[in-house]
């Protein structure tokens, strides 16, 4: 099966999205029934390094350049199947696989798939042999709209690439901290208006009160965007602006040095589709915090990675904190397993032979 993927988020790009394309690329070139994925991604490096039988084109921001680089390849060559990365690329997606007779793959991920599309998306999922979703929920909140049978959309949760982080000894973990920082919490996520669902406010908010209970906490944010004024100016008024910290955009090979330094992580959000840093930072032996209204249910496993609370009551939210803090309340690491590589690459390697059955 030759494949040609369309995709926002490649290698050498950033970001939830771009690590799900990359496992999921790594996955397909160990398939035996693969014989070559052809990416057209829309941000990547063109010097990034690729699996075997995974061939990425150079990147094209540009919308309209990037369509028409795919028709362009359509035309030109012989495909089985085309992989769309992103509900938003569908219809240019269904439109190069009806005359190839292609198979056609469509991922959704988050909010994307979370309110209804017009008729022109719900007649390409209409037409697609497959339609795989990150989460539970996402998949829940796709059926709601879509003219699509339940049994046609199937959950790929994400997963945590051969080399992610692992736990970290104690005494690494110690030497990392700053003195007097004993008590971090972290969030590692974009700080964009437009996804201000991901709650680093309900964390600054509720700081007042977690700093009543661990007097040497600090809440340390990684990531960048439009939305830092606000939560800037949100720190100073609520009062605790030194103990809240910026550290602004962090390569993902430097994010294990976060990890060691927190105690904590958390991220009380509404509109995660997933959340890959949730399992990213349980493999790294912290205890997690995430919402109980979106993805992160999927992520920390119904609660038995981390712990669920309602990104609505603050009151949760600091007990959660305080109590990790503290040592308490934690999950069990060991069930992040679950999301391990090869359990990932089986289920792509089946999802591929249905495709072709």
């Amino acid at each position: 099966m030759r494949l040609l993927a369309l995709l926002t988020d490649a290698y050498g790009a950033g970001g939830g999205i771009a690590r799900y394309n990359q496992a999921l690329l790594a996955a397909c070139s160990q398939s035996a029934i693969v014989t070559e994925v052809v990416v057209l991604p829309r941000f990547a490096s063109a010097s990034a390094s690729v699996p075997a039988k995974v061939r990425q084109l150079p990147p094209s921001s540009d919308r309209a350049t990037w369509g028409a680089r795919a028709v362009a390849l359509a035309a030109r060559d012989r495909y089985d199947g085309i992989f769309c990365g992103h509900l938003n690329a569908l219809p240019l997606a269904a439109m190069i696989a009806l005359p190839l007779r292609a198979r056609l793959w469509v991922q959704v991920h988050g909010v994307e798939a979370w309110q209804p599309r017009s008729k022109v998306y719900r007649g390409a999922l209409a037409g697609t042999d497959l339609v795989t979703s990150v989460s539970r929920h996402t998949r829940h909140k796709l059926l709601q709209w879509a003219d699509l049978q339940a049994h046609r959309v199937r959950v790929l949760p994400n997963t945590l690439a051969p080399a992610s982080v692992g736990p970290q000894p104690a005494d690494v973990r110690v030497d990392a901290r700053n003195a007097g920082d004993d008590h971090a919490i972290l969030t590692v996520g974009r700080m964009s208006a437009s996804e201000a669902y991901k709650g680093h406010d309900r964390i600054i908010a509720a700081m007042p009160a977690i700093l009543a209970r661990v007097p040497n906490a600090r809440y340390r944010i990684v990531g960048s965007g439009d939305d830092v004024a606000r939560l800037r100016q949100l720190a100073e008024r609520m009062g605790v602006a030194e103990r809240v910290v910026f550290a602004g955009q962090v390569a993902d090979h430097d994010l294990p040095r976060y990890f060691a330094s927190a105690s904590a992580f958390a991220m009380p959000s509404t509109g995660e589709g997933f959340g890959i840093v949730f399992l990213e930072a349980a493999a790294a032996g912290l205890p997690v915090i995430g919402g109980n209204r979106d993805g992160s249910v999927d992520a920390l496993a119904d609660g038995r990675i981390g712990r669920l609370v309602d990104p609505g009551s603050q009151e949760e939210i600091v007990d959660a904190v305080a109590e990790a803090l503290q040592g308490r309340g934690t999950g069990d690491p060991a069930e992040v397993e679950r999301f391990c590589f090869e359990n990932f690459s089986h289920h792509v390697d089946g999802l591929l032979r249905s495709l072709v059955h």
